[in-house]
């Protein structure tokens, strides 16, 4: 696929550190958002502030990681819709892979190729416990996969799953995302317990 596999094969793949907890210590305020209605929503940096997203993917890799996720793990319309940016879901997503994808490429050699990992978390409404349909968060999450494929993602990784009908709605998004986009990638899901 993009040698991800084979190399998990041969050695163990280091993968960055939190995204959110690297941008908290940057005391970033309501103008790096793009305003205060925007604060707290860290996916919205991609487009407000990509210098300081793009910093965050150097200073992983400058520790030698093989591997950076996007910044978007809340990136699909459940949560954005929270903010009011449901319709820049696609872009979003789009602009974190891409912004990624070029510190990667920056980092990579012929010796030590670096991937970029595409992020999707479980959201703030839980399918099992009624809280969204399960049709909804599976096409908001489509839309989010197919901007992280268009971005230029290596992997996608449906992470800190607690919900088995969540998993399952990403996985079928995921899946549908890729066959519509004629690009396969491999797949990876975390469960928290």
């Amino acid at each position: 696929m993009n040698g991800f596999l084979d190399t998990l094969r041969e050695r163990v793949v280091v993968f960055d550190g939190a995204f959110g907890t690297w941008m908290q210590d940057k005391d970033l305020g309501p103008d790096d958002f793009g305003g205060a209605e925007f604060e707290g929503c860290n996916e919205q940096l991609v487009l407000t502030r990509p210098d300081l997203v793009a910093e965050m993917h150097a200073a992983f890799f400058d520790v030698a990681v093989d591997a950076v996720e996007t910044a978007t793990f809340g990136a699909f319309g459940v949560v954005l819709d929270e903010y009011g940016i449901r319709d820049r879901t696609f872009e979003i997503n789009r602009r974190a892979a891409e912004i990624a994808r070029e510190v990667a490429d920056g980092y990579a050699t012929a010796d030590r190729p670096r991937w970029v990992v595409g992020s999707i978390g479980p959201g703030t409404k839980l399918p099992s416990l009624g809280h969204i349909d399960f049709e909804a968060l599976r096409d908001d999450y489509e839309t989010q996969v197919e901007g992280l494929l268009e971005g230029g993602v290596d992997v996608l990784l449906v992470e800190t799953c607690q919900d088995l009908l969540q998993a399952k709605a990403a996985l079928i998004a995921c899946r549908r995302a890729m066959g519509r986009a004629g690009r396969e990638v491999p797949l990876m899901v975390q469960v928290t317990i």
